[in-house]
């Protein structure tokens, strides 16, 4: 590796000393970092350190300026491309960098996963988890067919300070914007023509919606000022049956304005199924608010996963990508095999898209959720489908399953939350009658820590899966089965 390139300030000969803020490296990017950036190694006389960008592809040369040193550990910005990676690809959305969305876009699809399963072994690995007798390794990610136009839902914000691309003309209007916020920027919002990840019809919408808010003089709201009426455009789509919801949300009820705007909006865009108003006063930055006012259609729509019907409102979590959530369902019921006659409990159970999955399967499902709202669309999507042999219980996770209420499982599946699973519950596991765990997770960190706690209660890690149901984004999901002996 180079050494550093030595500052106009700084006498001391580059590599006599440890590199500091400001020295620009000549570094080879080797792949992604676990934080969703990347990294490279460096090495001089002082040492050896690892190097973390933003940006970058993976096997290319760049020059990289420090911006922080903690130990061996170095934080910097890469500011110049030296030799082009064999796997760099044109990115395919106009609005790449600036956008704080799809941030490996620049980097073909095929090495996205290679590198999206390292990351996942090196987690793993970390926690012993690949190393101890019988251990798995760790299979190749399953990639999605079409890496583009694969999510059903998004969240574009309105805001007051709109961010000014450098290629702009001077004296463009800055006070109001539609879109996504930009990378590492929260206060200011990036007007979005297209979304080359989201379903198609979304963009039109999105681009009326922005020229409407401003035709009818409508707010954007201010962050600084806590005011402002237009706070959220979310936009829903069923993959199944197309249909298509749009949720707005705003610090007000204000009819007077939002009647005549929505209007506008529906006549322009017939193919908004249902719109739904959602009406959030307080200061937290949330899709969520006190409630909701359907201004037109049922207020729902439906989706159909793994061969079920679920219905879905404004607030309901579900997943994003139809197509590779498919696939995850299918290899959950598989790692959860054979379920004809047997008791699988299903925590952190949502919407209850895996318990009524393993319920079709021939389980006795017992689903148990914290969220009152989630587990009615579970019992709503329970009657959808004729699933009777569903048991859907509310309540904290850990308290719920050490009850005396619930029958005793034979195979146990959990999806929790990015933070993983709480401490209390990990404790519940170890005690459970259960011989097989299916992890189903969105943070490999989480995941890896989880299982290594558990195994002081007899568990062992069989099998990882990992499934890329986001395609150019650091995001993962990974399937961890475990099983402990009798």
């Amino acid at each position: 590796m180079s050494a550093p390139q030595s500052s106009s300030t700084d006498p001391a000969p580059a590599g006599t000393r440890k590199p500091r803020r400001g020295d620009t490296l000549e570094v080879e990017v080797e792949g992604y970092a676990a934080g969703g950036g990347l990294w490279a190694p460096y090495a001089d006389a002082t040492g050896t350190y690892r190097l973390e960008l933003r940006r970058g592809v993976p096997g290319e040369r760049a020059r990289a300026r420090v911006l922080a040193r903690h130990g061996h550990d170095l934080r910097a910005r890469l500011v110049e491309r030296l030799a082009a990676s064999p796997d760099a690809v044109e990115p395919a959305c106009a609005h790449f960098p600036d956008c704080g969305g799809c941030s490996h876009q620049d980097l073909a699809y095929a090495r996205q996963l290679e590198e999206k399963r390292r990351v996942a072994e090196r987690i793993l690995a970390g926690h012993g988890l690949l190393s101890a007798p019988g251990a798995p390794t760790l299979e190749a990610c399953i990639g999605c067919d079409d890496p583009w136009r694969y999510r059903n839902r998004m969240d574009f914000t309105f805001g007051s300070e709109r961010w000014v691309a450098v290629d702009e003309p001077e004296g463009a209007a800055r006070d109001f914007a539609l879109g996504l916020h930009p990378a590492g920027q929260w206060r200011k919002v990036l007007d979005v023509d297209d979304c080359r990840i989201l379903f198609e019809a979304a963009a039109g919408i999105v681009e009326d919606a922005r020229g409407l808010a401003r035709e009818q003089d409508l707010s954007a709201w201010d962050l600084d000022r806590q005011e402002g009426l237009l706070r959220h455009l979310v936009l829903r789509r069923s993959c199944a049956h197309g249909t298509l919801l749009a949720n707005l949300v705003t610090s007000g009820e204000a009819p007077e304005r939002i009647g005549p705007y929505v209007a506008a909006l529906l006549d322009r865009r017939p193919e908004i199924t249902t719109f739904v108003q959602t009406i959030h006063s307080g200061v937290a930055k949330t899709t969520v608010g006190e409630r909701e006012l359907t201004l037109h259609g049922t207020g729902t729509i439906v989706e159909r996963l793994g061969g079920l019907d679920f219905r879905l409102s404004a607030r309901s979590f579900f997943q994003t990508n139809t197509r590779q959530a498919e696939r995850l369902v299918a290899e959950v019921l598989a790692a959860a095999a054979p379920l004809r006659g047997r008791t699988v409990h299903d925590l952190y159970c949502g919407v209850g898209a895996l318990t009524l999955a393993l319920a079709a399967g021939g389980a006795r499902a017992v689903g148990v959720e914290l969220v009152p709202e989630a587990l009615g669309d579970a019992r709503a999507n329970a009657a959808l489908n004729g699933l009777e042999a569903v048991e859907l219980h509310c309540g904290d996770v850990a308290r719920t399953i050490q009850g005396s209420d619930l029958p005793p499982p034979d195979v146990v599946v959990v999806d929790p939350p990015r933070g993983g699973l709480h401490r209390s519950v990990v404790e519940a596991l170890r005690d459970s009658p259960a011989r097989r765990l299916v992890y189903v997770s969105c943070r490999v960190q989480s995941a890896a820590r989880d299982a290594a706690a558990l195994r002081p209660g007899g568990w062992r890690l069989t099998r990882v899966l990992p499934i890329d149901l986001f395609p150019h984004t650091p995001h993962l999901e990974c399937v961890l089965t475990l099983e402990r002996s009798a």
